[in-house]
């Protein structure tokens, strides 16, 4: 009898934190982000969409995510009177999966994901003619690091390095990564 009374009351008290509303959390953020690397172009932006997942765990936040990268850069050289001009436009875009915890203020992340890149090349003659154009586009395995962190629960600065592969996946091992392919992140994610 008394072992009864014992476990109606631990269900009822189940059944009322339960009842109790919970703080909703945010599952979308959506980033902005500017891109150093080795590679030309330097420079560049991106754009990022993240959608948390089984968020039931606790400390443990795992999420999707769906971005894109946008580096373009055009030099002109003078000879001779004559100018010529060569504009890279590369731009790529991918999913990952990414998983990290939550450790206060600061939440570290690792992720690995499957993108496509395409690069672009132009050239142009003195007369502002075309002379000679070319674009390659290939798939690549990517996996990165990285921390945001919470000083506004909605507004999330972020600091993230990316490297990326082309090889066959079972290929990959450490000496595989060209830390030439790296490229340094940092930016802004809004959380909705």
């Amino acid at each position: 009898m008394k072992v009864k009374k014992i476990l109606l009351g631990f269900a009822t008290l189940a059944l009322l934190l339960s009842a109790v509303p919970q703080t909703s959390s945010a599952q979308w953020s959506l980033g902005a982000s500017y891109e150093i690397r080795n590679e030309e172009p330097k420079n560049g932006f991106g754009v990022r969409l993240e959608r948390d997942i089984l968020q039931k765990l606790p400390l443990v936040n795992l999420g999707l995510r769906g971005h894109f990268s946008y580096f373009n850069d055009e030099n002109q050289i003078t000879s001779d009177g004559a100018t010529y001009s060569t504009e890279i436009t590369n731009y790529d875009f991918g999913l990952a999966a990414v998983g990290g915890i939550s450790a206060g203020l600061v939440a570290p992340y690792v992720g690995l994901g499957l993108g496509s890149e395409t690069a672009d090349l132009n050239f142009k003659d003195g007369d502002n003619l075309p002379e000679g154009e070319g674009s390659d586009s290939n798939l690549y395995w990517n996996g990165f690091v990285g921390a945001k962190l919470s000083p506004v629960p909605a507004i999330k600065p972020f600091v993230e390095y990316r490297v990326r592969s082309s090889k066959e996946f079972s290929d990959l091992n450490r000496d595989a990564i060209d830390t030439s392919t790296g490229r340094f992140i940092i930016g802004l994610s809004l959380a909705f």
